[in-house]
């Protein structure tokens, strides 16, 4: 890959970054769409950004679950749909008075909230979290298997 072009996605991907960032507080910018974009765009130009976005404790799990297929957790979702609704409910309620502006804000909230409600819900595995558990796993698995490995 030529220089220029290494560069100008190593921008784009930090200029997503950027505005995934700000989205996180700012409920009517989309977070997700950015935090991806970033993600393909250091993915394609430079491994250590990717490595570092993907290691990210605020955003690192969300990123691979996504990109893993694994999905969004469930109160992501709720949290998600609930301030984009609120969002999108005071300003057309609020802010703005044109009618036509209110439909495409309304079409607007009803695409992304489809959009999120057909992204599979993740659901981590739960903990082992004590002796007894995990002696009882090793009874399953024998019963299952009929062997002890």
């Amino acid at each position: 890959m030529n220089k220029i072009k290494r560069i100008a996605l190593i921008v784009g991907g930090t200029l997503s970054v950027a505005l995934g960032v700000v989205g996180i507080f700012l409920p009517v910018l989309p977070t997700t769409p950015f935090l991806l974009l970033a993600a393909v765009c250091y993915a394609r130009s430079s491994k250590r950004f990717l490595d570092r976005l993907l290691a990210n404790r605020w955003c690192g799990g969300y990123i691979r679950n996504y990109r893993e297929g694994r999905g969004i957790p469930l109160q992501q979702k709720a949290l998600t749909i609930t301030l984009l609704w609120l969002t999108i409910g005071s300003t057309t309620g609020f802010a703005v008075s044109i009618w036509w502006v209110r439909l495409v804000l309304l079409g607007i909230a009803v695409a992304v909230t489809i959009h999120l409600l057909r992204i599979k819900t993740f659901r981590p595995a739960p903990a082992i979290s004590s002796l007894t558990d995990v002696a009882d796993a090793r009874e399953r698995h024998v019963a299952i298997t009929g062997t002890d490995r």
